[in-house]
């Protein structure tokens, strides 16, 4: 599918994958524990994708996109969504006003989204209006305002947060909007040990600052390489059959899949697991993707974009458990290898297994 990578793109790969560990090192100054999360973040931002951040109030979802912004020379702004937000808001409005020369007359001012690096607060407690400014900007880098396209500067990225578990005053997410995010990341509560040292620094005096650690031409020569990481052949049509798998329609579901999802994953799912992939790929200094940087970002990139059935929740069962269970009933056995190699896959899933 690529082309090999020349001497010099490898040479830059060992430099990026450097870089990449230091700024992780920095993070961890400020973020505790939550690896596999910050790898998943910063797998978005090397291919230049979307992410949603899910997760209960205090865990440190605002804190971690801040965090990243701060290491990087990009512009960023945060946007808080609220009920009464407006669609102005976000993009700009025109206001009247007069000019240098005392000519009055319409002027396009700029919203926040006029920037790279974009943190969409509690992106769920605005109506669909609201949500929907958000919409052109990540799939075209562009705003029409005014009766113009307008541009955005690239690198562009939306990292979104969401409270899962409050309903009143909140509103779901359009799935059209959905599919443009790249990843769907879940963060789940801290174990004994990080929660300890959550507690001891911030109840303490220390106080950490963060310095830009990457340039803005370093993180476009980053985004550029990462696009031409190596797809095998095997692999390309290894992720086909995993999200063709996920379809209840198609001919390579499985029986549970057709009980158990109303609606699969469509193109975007293909396009955001290899997009992962590469960047896991890059963050390792390696030239091309294998099967297990595929694993991890099938996870992400597909849970958000399946629609389980009634009675699939009715039972309990979870996209994640619904991915899992396509992975293990594949040929080849590579996942299943890895399951069985990992002392941390959840139990639950052995559970589901003998159910069905």
């Amino acid at each position: 599918m690529n082309d090999k990578l020349n001497a010099k793109d490898r040479a830059r790969l060992s430099e990026f994958s450097s870089l990449i560990a230091g700024l992780r090192e920095k993070l961890g100054t400020q973020i505790v524990g939550q690896e596999e999360i910050v790898t998943q973040v910063l797998a978005a931002i090397l291919s230049e994708g979307h992410c949603l951040i899910i997760g209960v109030p205090g865990l440190a979802k605002t804190l971690l996109v801040r965090s990243i912004s701060e290491l990087l020379t990009l512009d960023f702004s945060r946007i808080q969504f609220t009920p009464d937000l407006m669609p102005s808001d976000i993009i700009g409005a025109s206001l009247l006003q007069d000019d240098q020369a005392g000519a009055r007359g319409f002027h396009f001012l700029r919203g926040p989204i006029f920037s790279n690096v974009i943190l969409a607060d509690e992106i769920n407690r605005t109506p669909p209006k609201t949500q929907a400014a958000l919409m052109e900007a990540m799939e075209e880098r562009q705003v029409t305002a005014a009766g113009e396209n307008l541009a955005l500067e690239r690198p562009f990225f939306v990292l979104a947060t969401q409270n899962p578990i409050e309903q009143e005053g909140t509103y779901p997410l359009p799935v059209s909007q959905l599919d443009r995010f790249q990843q769907s990341i879940q963060i789940d509560y801290p174990d004994e040990g990080e929660e300890f040292e959550i507690v001891q620094q911030t109840t303490s005096s220390y106080q950490c600052s963060l310095e830009p650690l990457l340039e803005r031409a370093v993180i476009a020569e980053m985004i550029s390489l990462t696009g031409r990481i190596v797809i095998p052949p095997e692999l390309l049509d290894y992720v086909s059959i995993i999200v063709r798998s996920t379809r209840p329609n198609s001919n390579d579901a499985p029986e549970f899949v057709k009980e158990w999802v109303s609606w699969g994953a469509g193109p975007r799912g293909i396009q955001a697991i290899l997009a992962v992939a590469r960047s896991m790929a890059l963050m390792g200094g390696r030239a091309e993707i294998n099967a297990d940087d595929v694993h991890k970002a099938v996870f992400p990139a597909l849970r958000h974009r399946m629609v389980p059935t009634y009675h699939a929740e009715a039972e309990g069962v979870s996209c994640d458990d619904i991915i899992e269970r396509v992975l293990l009933g594949l040929p080849g056995g590579r996942y299943r290898l890895e399951a069985q190699q990992a002392e941390d896959r959840p139990g639950f899933f052995q559970r589901l297994l003998g159910r069905n």
